[in-house]
């Protein structure tokens, strides 16, 4: 059988513990031997970030820039344990905010729905997914606990000197406060990242913030949302049949509940963590979740929703056997080859992605499935797998 060709490469982003061993197994079994694999390769995993001083992180940024589409396998976010246990120079940031930062992009998380992993909310029958803006709010928020009686204010001040003040609140006695921030570039890009995606995946676009109680904070992302919809996407939105669709957050969350699913929730960074969560564990399984990073500027980077599988991979390390679910891995890189083929105008590198993701709801849905998922089935007496011998049952129906 002759390989199918890439033109370009993908950008491979290696990472860390079971997920990493996953992502081994994923190309010898279900991808090497059906594709000429093109790939420039980035070693994501913690030790060789700590020994580039994470200067890899930023070069597999910069080469996603490049060449518009990359893969990633999850990584480590270092806390202090992991500063003893890898030996690090210093406490690395997130390669996912660092990434996430250099390519200005909005994060959309979605389940990969499958029968027999029937969701919470008995209507839903779509998926929905979750588009995150992954900048600002209480995430970069300053606090302040107040000792007692006093006045805090909002202080503005200006290039030239000129003040403007807003009062927080008069106390009484202590109490705390916490100011956030967000800049109207970074929401322009969540919404025109939104609204591209809404294009690419033909979806009804929601969005919603608490614009009647926060007046100018909220208002101004709705205001952002409405105008660049108005002046950039009202005619590419009705040429494709779908709708972008405005409401408050509790209307929102109130609709969602008795929806058939099929659309895009686009949020706010608190509202997005929140829901994201509550959306993929209502689903089944947050294995079963995949994530795409969409930057306006037209980069994807593709990756499972999930961490590294800590307590697997340590397990594999005493040569234990692990059933470590790999679906949403798998997805990444389907995801990944069948937008490489979109934008290079390679059908054969789409039809195959399209083939390996059925080949893996089909091997789930005939039974065989790793022991996350048979704990929580509605299909009788299924067949738990191993982490290897799932891959191998789907590489046979491929």
């Amino acid at each position: 059988m002759e390989k199918i060709k890439m033109a370009t490469p993908i950008v491979e982003m290696d990472g860390d513990e079971m997920t990493r061993i996953l992502w081994k197994m994923i190309k010898e079994h279900l991808l090497e031997p059906f594709i000429d694999l093109n790939t420039e390769y980035y070693d994501l995993g913690l030790e060789h970030r700590n020994e580039t001083d994470d200067q890899v992180t930023i070069d597999s940024a910069n080469a996603t820039k490049k060449y518009k589409v990359a893969v990633k396998c999850a990584t480590i976010t270092p806390n202090a344990a992991r500063m003893d246990e890898y030996d690090l120079k210093e406490m690395w940031k997130s390669p996912n905010g660092t990434i996430r930062a250099i390519l200005d992009g909005t994060v959309f998380r979605a389940p990969i729905v499958v029968k027999g992993i029937e969701p919470c909310v008995k209507n839903w029958k779509k998926s929905i997914t979750i588009a995150r803006h992954a900048y600002g709010d209480v995430y970069k928020g300053s606090e302040m606990k107040i000792p007692g009686a006093g006045k805090v204010e909002l202080v503005y001040t200006a290039e030239d000197g000129s003040e403007t003040k807003e009062l927080v609140h008069t106390f009484d006695g202590p109490g705390i406060v916490q100011g956030m921030h967000n800049i109207n570039q970074s929401i322009e890009s969540f919404a025109r990242s939104c609204f591209n995606y809404a294009l690419d995946t033909k979806q009804d676009l929601w969005f919603a913030t608490k614009d009647t109680i926060s007046k100018k904070y909220d208002h101004t992302f709705k205001d952002i949302f409405q105008e660049i919809y108005d002046a950039e996407y009202d005619e590419k939105f009705k040429a494709a049949g779908i709708e972008y669709f405005y409401t408050l957050i509790d209307d929102a969350v109130a609709r969602v509940m008795k929806s058939e699913g099929g659309y895009i929730w686009a949020c706010k960074n608190y509202d997005g963590d929140v829901m994201s969560d509550m959306v993929s564990s209502a689903f089944g399984s947050l294995a079963m979740m995949t994530s795409v990073l969409v930057s306006p500027d037209g980069y994807y980077e593709y990756e499972a929703a999930h961490g590294t599988v800590q307590r697997h991979y340590y397990k594999h390390l005493k040569g234990e056997e692990t059933s470590t679910n790999s679906v949403a891995t798998i997805f990444a890189w389907t995801g990944a080859l069948r937008k490489r083929g979109e934008l290079d105008g390679n059908q054969e590198l789409m039809e195959f992605a399209d083939r390996l993701e059925k080949a893996t709801i089909d091997t789930i849905e005939s039974g065989e499935m790793t022991k996350d998922l048979a704990l929580i089935t509605t299909i009788e007496n299924p067949t738990v797998l191993n982490s290897e011998d799932f891959i191998k049952a789907i590489a046979k129906r491929l």
